[in-house]
C-alpha cells in the first residue's frame, strides 16, 4: 500500500508540474500554429505540413524527442520567411536548438525566449529584426551558440551577456552597435568564437578578454576601436583567426609577436594606423593561410615568407614598405616555396627595382598579383604567362618599359588586366582578343602605338576599356561596337580619325564614352541617343562638325564635354530638361541663335558656353548679347539670305564695288582702333562691364581701410556692389608700372574661358577713364572671406585686428594642399590650352568660408599665363623677373621658359611651408642651406623637430601617428621641389599621392 501511495504521488506532482507548465504536445501545436500566423501571407506556404491532418513530429522543420514527442530543435532557416516571430515561441519548453537564420523577420525579438531554459542553440542571423538583445534572453543559462548577426540590433552589447558562461560562440557581427566592450565578455571562459565586426564599437579593447584562453576566433573588423595592438591578445596562445582590420589601432606589433600567437591561421589587421615594420616573427608561424596588413603605415622591408607552406593569401598593398632600392623585391623568390599562394598584394609602397624572373615561378594556383602603385621598372618578365590561373593582374602606375609579353596569351583565365600609367611601348597586342574572359583592360598613359585591334571585339565579357593617352591612330574598330556589355569606354588622348560609328547605339549599358583629344570628324550620329544609360560624353578637342543629334533620351547624363569642335546649330532645348546634368560645355563651337533659360542653364557654374560668338539671350551670368526680338531663327534667317542673293543677282557689280569700298574703310579703322585702345579683346566676354564710378563707390574712393592687398601691378580693395548686394575684390591696376597692361591682359586671356571650383573667379573687368581723364583698368573677383594662406601661417606677421582667430590644423593643411593640386593639375592637364601660373606662393591662395582653398594673384598680376612660347614671350617681355624669390624655380633664373614644371616646383615650397612653418626666406636659409635640403636631412627621424608646432597640438585624436603622416607629406614635397625639372613629380601624381595620404591617415575623402 505504502509503494503504491508513493508512485500515486509522484504521478500526481508530475500531473500537476505539467498542468503548471503547460508540458504537452497540443501545447507545441498550438505554439507553432501561432508562430505560423505571424509568418506573412507570401511565405506560409513554405510552413504547409503545419497543419492537423499531420503529425506534429512530420512538420517541415521540426524535431521532436523520441519518448515525449516533444519539439527540440526547430529548423526553419534559408526559408525566405518572413512577418515577425511570434511570443508563442517562448512555449516550446523542449526546445534546444531554434534555427530562423536567413530569413526576413522584422520586429523584436521576444522577451519570451527567455523561457526556453532547455536552449543551448539559437541563431536568429541574418533577418530584419532591430532593437535591443532582450534581458529575458539572459534566463537561457544553458545556451552554447548565440547568433543575432546581420539584422538592426543597435545600441551596444549588454554586459548582462557575460552571464551566460556556457556560451562557446557569440556572434553580433554587422548589427550598427554603439559603444565599448563590457569587461563583462571576460567572464565567458568557455568562450571559443567571438564575432563583433561590422558595428559601431569604440574605445579600447579591455584587459578581461586576456581571460578568453579557448577563444579560436576573435572578429573585431570595421568598427572604431583604438589605442595600440590590444595587449590583452598576445596572451590567447590559443588564437586561429584574429581579425582588427579596419578601426583605428596605432603603434607597433611586438617583434616576437608570431612567437606569442604561433597557432594563427588568419590574421586581418588591414585599414589601421599601424607603423613600424613587420615582424619577421610572422614568417615564423607555419600555420599561417591568410595574413592582411594591408594600408597602414609600415614601413621597413618585407620579410621572407619562405617558410609557411600553406600560405594562401597575402596582403601588404597600400603602406610605405620598400626603400625604392634594386632589394626591395629579393622576398619574391621565397614565395616560390608557399605553393599555395592563390592572392598576393603588394602596391601602393615604395618598392624599387625590377621584377625579378622568380616571379614567373610563384604558384601556379595564384589568381591575384597586384604590385600597382610602386617604384618598379625594367620590363614584364617574358614568361609572366606561366602563372596560367591568374585571373587578376594589377601592374599599374610604375615605371614598366617594353611591349606587353607576348606569353601574356596564356592567361586565358585571366578577368582583370591593369597597365596603366607606365611606360610601355609597341602595338596593343591582336592576342588580347583572344583573352575572353577580360573583363577590365586599362592600359591607358602609355606609349602603346598603331591601330586598337579589331580583335578586342571578341572579348565579350569586357565590362570596361581602357586605352587612352597613348599614341594610337587609325579609326575607330567597328568589332568594339558588338561588346553589348561595355560599360566604359575611353580612348582620348590619341589620334584616331574618322568618325563616330553609327553601331555606337549597340552598347546600351554603356556609362562612360569619353573619345576627347583625338581628330574624329563628321557628324556625330543619331544612334548615341540610344545609349540611354550614358552618364558621362566627353568628346571635346576633335572636329566633329554639324548639329547636336537628338540625344533626348540620355536623361540620365551626368557629365556632357563637347567643347573645341565643329558644332553647329542652336543649343537643343531640351538639354534643359536633363535633371541629372553638373557639368555641361560646349565652348569654343559655333552655336548661334537664343540659349535657354531654363533648367541647368540657369546655373552658370554647370554650363560653359565661351567661344560661341553668335549665341544670345540666356541668364545674366552668361554675359551674353540680348536677342534681337526681330531675329528669325537659324534656318529661317539662311532662307532668307539665299533669296536675297537671288534677287541681288541683277545688282551684283554694284554690291561687289561697294563691299570693296567697306573692306577698305574697314581696315583703315580696325588698324586705327588697335593703335589707339590697348584694352584686350578679351574683354568682350565680359558683357556687363562695370563703370568706374561705380567701383569708386564701392569702395569707398578707394579707401586704405578697404584695401586687403597690394603688389607689384597694383592693389586689391574690398567692395560692395549695391545693385547685386554682393561683396567682390576688386584689383586695380597700376598702370604707371611697366607691364602692368600686358599683366591685365594675360590675366584677362586665361581667366575667360576656365572654371575650377579652386579658382578665384574673375567676375567682370573694368576697362574705363577715371574723372582725371587717365585710363583705368581693374579686374573683379569673388570676395574670400577668410584671406589668404599666408597670414594663417605666419599669423605673427598680421596686424592684430586681421589676424586669424586660430592656427590651422594638420587636417585643414592637407585639405588646402590637395585643393592647389588639383586646380594646377587642372590647369596642366585638362584645360583647353595647358597654362602656367608662373607665381604659386601662400598670398595667392586663397581661403572661403570653409576653408576651401582658390588659387588666385592678389599680389601680382600674372595669374595665369598660356602655355604657348610665343605668347609668354610676348607677355613677358617687360615683367621682370618671373614668380618670387624662394618660390620661382631656380630654372626660371637662368633665362629658363615658364613651364608647369616650375609650378610643380613652386608647389614643392609650398608644401614645404606649410607643413614645417617656415618661409623659404627665413633667415635660418642661406648659402648652401634651402628650406629643401633643411627638411630633406631631417626626414625620417627629426620630423617632429622641423613641423610647425602648432599642428603638433590641435586636432588631433591620441594615438595618431603624427610623424609619418608629416614625412609623407614632406617626402611629397622634397620631390616636387627637385632641382632637375625632370626628376619633379607631375602634379597629377602629387594630387593623387595627397588624397591618400589623407583617406589613409583621416578615413575620409574630405
Amino acid at each position: 500500500m505504502r509503494s503504491m501511495r508513493v508512485i500515486f504521488l509522484l504521478a500526481f506532482n508530475a500531473l500537476m508540474l505539467l498542468s503548471a507548465h503547460g508540458f504537452t504536445d497540443e501545447t507545441d501545436r498550438h505554439a507553432l500554429l501561432e508562430f505560423k500566423s505571424q509568418v506573412s501571407k507570401g511565405k506560409r506556404d513554405v510552413l504547409s505540413s503545419w497543419n492537423h491532418s499531420i503529425p506534429l513530429c512530420n512538420w517541415k522543420g521540426v524535431t521532436c524527442s523520441r519518448k515525449d514527442k516533444r519539439v527540440t530543435h526547430l529548423e526553419l532557416g534559408r526559408l525566405q520567411l518572413g512577418g515577425v516571430i511570434s511570443p508563442s515561441i517562448g512555449n516550446l519548453s523542449f526546445l534546444v536548438s531554434l534555427d530562423l537564420y536567413e530569413n526576413f523577420f522584422g520586429g523584436t525579438i521576444p522577451q519570451e525566449v527567455g523561457n526556453l531554459f532547455r536552449l543551448e542553440y539559437l541563431d536568429m542571423g541574418v533577418n530584419l529584426l532591430r532593437g535591443p538583445i532582450p534581458s529575458g534572453l539572459y534566463n537561457c543559462s544553458k545556451l552554447l551558440h548565440l547568433r543575432l548577426d546581420s539584422n538592426h540590433l543597435g545600441n551596444g552589447v549588454p554586459s548582462e551577456l557575460g552571464s551566460l558562461k556556457n556560451l562557446v560562440q557569440l556572434n553580433l557581427y554587422g548589427n550598427n552597435m554603439r559603444g565599448k566592450i563590457p569587461p563583462s565578455l571576460g567572464n565567458l571562459t568557455s568562450l571559443q568564437q567571438l564575432a563583433l565586426s561590422h558595428n559601431n564599437l569604440e574605445g579600447e579593447i579591455p584587459s578581461d578578454v586576456a581571460k578568453l584562453t579557448q577563444i579560436w576566433s576573435l572578429q573585431l573588423v570595421a568598427n572604431n576601436f583604438s589605442g595600440a595592438f590590444p595587449p590583452a591578445l598576445y596572451n590567447l596562445s590559443s588564437l586561429k583567426l584574429l581579425g582588427i582590420g579596419f578601426n583605428h589601432f596605432s603603434g607597433r606589433l611586438r617583434p616576437d609577436f608570431g612567437v606569442l600567437l604561433p597557432n594563427l591561421l588568419s590574421f586581418n589587421m588591414g585599414g589601421n594606423y599601424f607603423t613600424g615594420s613587420i615582424p619577421k616573427t610572422l614568417s615564423n608561424i607555419s600555420t599561417l593561410e591568410r595574413l592582411g596588413m594591408n594600408e597602414n603605415n609600415l614601413t621597413g622591408s618585407i620579410p621572407t615568407f619562405g617558410k609557411i607552406p600553406n600560405l594562401q593569401m597575402l596582403f601588404l598593398h597600400t603602406n610605405s614598405l620598400g626603400s625604392g632600392s634594386s632589394q626591395d623585391l629579393e622576398f619574391l623568390s621565397s614565395l616560390t616555396n608557399c605553393t599555395k599562394l592563390e592572392t598576393l598584394g603588394i602596391g601602393r609602397n615604395r618598392l624599387g627595382g625590377e621584377l625579378p624572373i622568380s616571379i614567373t615561378n610563384l604558384s601556379s594556383k595564384l589568381i591575384t598579383l597586384d604590385l600597382g602603385g610602386t617604384l618598379i621598372s625594367g620590363r614584364i618578365p617574358h614568361d609572366i604567362g606561366n602563372l596560367i590561373n591568374l585571373q587578376k593582374l594589377i601592374l599599374d602606375q610604375n615605371m614598366l618599359t617594353g611591349p606587353v609579353p607576348t606569353s601574356l596569351r596564356k592567361l586565358l583565365n585571366l578577368r582583370y588586366l591593369s597597365l596603366f600609367s607606365n611606360r610601355l611601348s609597341g602595338e596593343i597586342p591582336a592576342f588580347l582578343g583572344n583573352i575572353t574572359m577580360l573583363e577590365t583592360l586599362d592600359l591607358s598613359n602609355n606609349g602603346f602605338e598603331g591601330i586598337v585591334p579589331a580583335s578586342l571585339g571578341n572579348c565579350s565579357h569586357l565590362l570596361e576599356l581602357w586605352i587612352g593617352d597613348n599614341k594610337l591612330n587609325g579609326t575607330i574598330p567597328l568589332e568594339i561596337m558588338k561588346i553589348r556589355q561595355l560599360l566604359h569606354l575611353d580612348m582620348s588622348g590619341n589620334s584616331l580619325v574618322g568618325s563616330l560609328p553609327q553601331d555606337i547605339g549597340q552598347l546600351q549599358n554603356l556609362a562612360t564614352l569619353s573619345l576627347g583629344n583625338n581628330k574624329l570628324s563628321g557628324k556625330l550620329p543619331e544612334t548615341l541617343g540610344k545609349c540611354l544609360t550614358l552618364e558621362n560624353l566627353y568628346l571635346e578637342r576633335n572636329l566633329f562638325d554639324g548639329d547636336i543629334p537628338d540625344i533626348k533620351g540620355l536623361v540620365g547624363v551626368k557629365e556632357v564635354d563637347l567643347s573645341n569642335n565643329d558644332l553647329s546649330g542652336s543649343i537643343p532645348d531640351y538639354l534643359a530638361n536633363f535633371i541629372k546634368l553638373e557639368y555641361l560645355n560646349l565652348s569654343f563651337n559655333n552655336f548661334e541663335g537664343k540659349i535657354p533659360k531654363e533648367g541647368i542653364f540657369q546655373n552658370t557654374t554647370i554650363v560653359s558656353i565661351f567661344g560661341n560668338s553668335d549665341l544670345c539671350g540666356g541668364i545674366r551670368g552668361f554675359k551674353l548679347k540680348p536677342c534681337l526680338p526681330q531675329a528669325l531663327p537659324a534656318k529661317t534667317k539662311r532662307f532668307s539670305r539665299l533669296k536675297k542673293t537671288v534677287v541681288g543677282v541683277s545688282v551684283g557689280i554694284t554690291m561687289l564695288l561697294l563691299l570693296c569700298i567697306a573692306l577698305i574703310w574697314f581696315k583703315k579703322r580696325k588698324k586705327t582702333k588697335q593703335t589707339n585702345d590697348p584694352t584686350p579683346s578679351s574683354l568682350e566676354v565680359f558683357h556687363e562691364k562695370i563703370s568706374y564710378g561705380d567701383l569708386q563707390n564701392a569702395t569707398n574712393g578707394f579707401s586704405s581701410n578697404n584695401m586687403i592687398g597690394s603688389g607689384s601691378f597694383g592693389t586689391v580693395f574690398k567692395a560692395l556692389l549695391p545693385t547685386e548686394k554682393k561683396v567682390v575684390a576688386v584689383k586695380v591696376l597700376n598702370l604707371q608700372r611697366r607691364g602692368a597692361m600686358k599683366s591685365f591682359i594675360a590675366e584677362c586671356e586665361s581667366l575667360k574661358d576656365i572654371r575650377h571650383r579652386n579658382l578665384v573667379k574673375l567676375l567682370t573687368a573694368c576697362a574705363s577713364i577715371d574723372f582725371q581723364g587717365n585710363e583705368f583698368r581693374a579686374l573683379i573677383y569673388e570676395f574670400m572671406p577668410n584671406g589668404s594662406l599666408d597670414k594663417w601661417l605666419h599669423p605673427e606677421e598680421v596686424e592684430e585686428i586681421h589676424r586669424p582667430s586660430r592656427t590651422l590644423t594638420l587636417l585643414e593643411r592637407l585639405n588646402i594642399a590637395i585643393d592647389v593640386a588639383s586646380v594646377l593639375e587642372y590647369l596642366h592637364v585638362h584645360c583647353h590650352e595647358r597654362i602656367a601660373h608662373c607665381d604659386l606662393k601662400p598670398s595667392n591662395v586663397l581661403l572661403d568660408d570653409d576653408l576651401t582653398a582658390h588659387v588666385s594673384d592678389f599680389g601680382l598680376a600674372r595669374l595665369l599665363l598660356k602655355f604657348n612660347e610665343d605668347s609668354f614671350l610676348n607677355q613677358l617681355s617687360s615683367a621682370g623677373v618671373r614668380g618670387t624669390i624662394g618660390y620661382a624655380a631656380p630654372e626660371y633664373g637662368m633665362g629658363g621658359q615658364p613651364s608647369i614644371n616650375g609650378d610643380v616646383y613652386s608647389f614643392g615650397v609650398l608644401l614645404l611651408e606649410m607643413f614645417t612653418g617656415k618661409r623659404p626666406t627665413n633667415e635660418l636659409f642661406g648659402g648652401n642651406s634651402t628650406l629643401h635640403s633643411y627638411t630633406k636631412s631631417a626626414l625620417p627621424e627629426r620630423v617632429l623637430e622641423i613641423a610647425d608646432e602648432s599642428i603638433l597640438h590641435i586636432g588631433l585624436r591620441v594615438g595618431f601617428p603624427i610623424a609619418e603622416c608629416l614625412t609623407l607629406v614632406l617626402e611629397m614635397g622634397l620631390k616636387c621641389c627637385e632641382e632637375s625639372p625632370t626628376n619633379r613629380l607631375a602634379t597629377s601624381e602629387a594630387a593623387k599621392e595627397l588624397i591618400s595620404i589623407r583617406e589613409r591617415f583621416f578615413k575620409t575623402k574630405r
